[in-house]
């Protein structure tokens, strides 16, 4: 605990002195942030080897109160937020690294840099973070920052239009988060975790209640991670840098919303109704986005896709549960995904190009970012003995166990997509005749990749039925209430999933042999590639539907209102002048006034018969 405070402040420092030095660093500034981002893992590996010898710990300071509310501010330390910390700062730093080489040519590195700064701090501010108000604040801050990177190449419009949507579409379900955590307030008076918790489980929220706090909640995660319906933002997020795409899309930023239902995963496991809700929508999400993927050019949104199903299989994990598998999956998916975008852009990097059928033959030219974009192929599509065969056998045994043997199919169905888009990509990249000249990546670009490939290979033996459930074990030690399971799967169910994942490389290798039979089917393979048309629907429908909502306010507001206000001011006007017309100083008009006056009076009498 004496160095935790250390890990956000780190990569704040790197974004500070970045900011304020920026034209002096220059291309020096990813050498600081790299060296402040490596100093913050090390950091977190230390806190990692704490809780395991000294366990959970907890330092909260009085942030300000209101009556008798206290708010407090401090830090946590626990299995989940510790793993997460170096998870984070792991994959900031190689990504970090990265970008020295990826991004040396371009004019703003250092406002790069400073960017990537501050959404570490961001995130693992978040993660550290022991209240709800504390987690909001910084789950503002890192979508701010997605914002920032998002649109970091500011001069392309399509770049400036991807931002804008990711900014809005991720408020649509903060929303969500927001009124969840008033209401959590309302019913609890606090905004701390081990109250809310303890509130929960005494029975003080009725139940109804706590699954509308539940499922607001996971409407926010359901923005953040990108699931169904609110996705569409995530594809296009892929107009940033790739590294950005490596760092916010892989391990952190997307992975937040996985963590946000991990946290409050008492809070869902006490609600039945909550829970069905996650796994359906991640089960769904999982093989809905896993069709799209089938039929996209564009190697980065092929991997953005990924992204969203293996989001999905996260949600549905933790929806059936699947604790451990969810957090499992969240843990090997953040290596081997972030080596699947740094290899792309290692290609893109080389040849200058993102549609997969311009491509081929790179397998030569570029034979190291071939061979580890292999491993990470190979580690989502679950082969045999790399870390995502072991998480996503995990999610599948969670599923099953559960009873939910609709989603379980779909999950299944969804490893055998996976494969053959996968193998689809790397099929057409690096196999087949040599398309283009390319010259193999730079080796500070090489190395984050090769440490990843590592990790991606050996990264699931921490949770094995052959070796020990170590994870399941030591999140166990949680000091909050959670059931960790270790769910059993049949022998046949490992086989199914190895042999539906062989299927899926073997039919992408035909695929690659240019029988293509997905495109065969025009029809299907024109609503697939076009996202179901969901973005054009949202178009014609919110977006359309808001302008035209808007329009109207506008001139209602304009000439009801506005013309309303300006017709009564002119009455008043003309009566004003009527008035001062009169006054005119001439003893004729005078007369008259009185005279009328006078008439009127007299009618008045006559018509009331002389009762005032």
């Amino acid at each position: 605990m004496d160095v935790v405070w250390l890990i956000p402040i780190l990569p704040l420092l790197s974004f500070l002195i970045i900011l304020f030095t920026r034209p002096n660093l220059y291309r020096k500034a990813g050498i600081v942030g790299t060296i402040f981002t490596g100093a913050a893992f090390g950091c977190a590996l230390l806190v990692l080897f704490s809780n395991f010898a000294e366990g959970n710990q907890l330092v909260e300071a009085n942030w300000f109160s209101i009556d008798s509310v206290v708010l407090t501010v401090g830090v946590e330390v626990n299995p989940l937020n510790a793993l997460m910390l170096v998870i984070v700062t792991l994959v900031s730093f190689l990504v970090h690294m990265y970008s020295i080489g990826y991004m040396a040519n371009d004019e703003r590195i250092a406002t790069f840099f400073g960017y990537l700064g501050l959404f570490t701090f961001a995130m693992t501010g978040l993660v550290l973070s022991p209240n709800l108000l504390q987690l909001y604040v910084f789950w503002e801050l890192v979508g701010v920052c997605s914002f920032l990177l998002v649109g970091f190449y500011f001069y392309k419009p399509e770049a400036k239009a991807a931002a804008k949507k990711a900014f809005i579409v991720t408020r649509i379900g903060d929303i969500g988060l927001l009124v969840a955590i008033f209401l959590l307030f309302w019913q609890t008076g606090s905004f701390e975790l081990d109250v809310i918790f303890e509130s929960v489980l005494a029975g003080d929220i009725t139940p109804s209640m706590v699954t509308l706090i539940a499922i607001l909640i996971f409407i926010g995660a359901v923005g953040k991670s990108g699931q169904f319906p609110l996705h569409t933002w995530l594809p296009d997020a892929m107009e940033g840098p790739t590294p950005v795409s490596a760092l916010i899309h892989a391990a952190t930023m997307v992975a937040a919303g996985v963590y946000l239902v991990a946290v409050m995963y008492p809070l869902f496991s006490s609600s039945e109704t909550a829970m069905t809700t996650v796994a359906i929508t991640g089960g769904f999400t999982a093989i809905f986005a896993a069709t799209i993927a089938l039929v996209q050019r564009d190697i980065k949104r092929i991997l953005a896709y990924s992204t969203i199903s293996q989001l999905g299989y996260m949600m549905l994990a933790l929806g059936a549960a699947g604790y451990t598998a969810g957090i499992f999956h969240l843990t090997t998916h953040a290596f081997f995904k972030a080596l699947l975008f740094l290899a792309a852009g290692s290609v893109i990097h080389a040849v200058h190009e993102q549609d997969i059928f311009k491509m081929g033959g790179l397998r030569k030219q570029l034979p190291i970012t071939a061979a580890l974009c292999l491993i990470g192929c190979l580690s989502i599509s679950g082969f045999p003995l790399l870390a995502g065969f072991f998480s996503k056998d995990e999610i599948l045994a969670s599923t099953y166990a559960d009873g939910r043997y609709v989603l379980f199919t779909m999950a299944l169905l969804t490893a055998f997509l996976t494969a053959f888009y996968m193998f689809r990509l790397y099929f057409l990249v690096f196999a087949g005749n040599e398309s283009s000249k390319a010259k193999e990546s730079s080796r500070i670009m090489l190395i984050p990749m090769f440490i990843l490939g590592v990790l991606s290979v050996v990264g699931g033996y921490i949770q094995t039925a052959w070796f020990g459930t170590f994870l399941g074990d030591w999140l166990e030690t949680s000091p909050y209430p959670i059931t960790v399971d270790h769910p059993t799967a049949p022998i046949w169910l490992p086989i199914s999933a190895i042999l539906l994942s062989l299927a899926g490389i073997g039919l992408a290798w035909m695929y690659a042999k240019k029988l293509r039979y997905g495109e065969r089917l025009n029809p299907v393979h024109r609503l697939l590639f076009h996202k179901y048309y969901i973005d054009e629907f949202y178009r014609v429908t919110i977006v359309k539907g808001t302008r035209v909502i808007g329009y109207f306010w506008m001139y209602f507001d304009r000439f009801i209102i506005e013309g309303g206000a300006q017709a009564l001011i002119g009455l008043v006007k003309r009566m004003a002048r009527a008035g001062s017309d009169i006054q005119s100083g001439q003893v004729q008009t005078y007369g008259t006034v009185a005279f009328s006056g006078l008439v009127v009076v007299l009618l008045l009498i006559a018509v009331i018969g002389g009762y005032f």
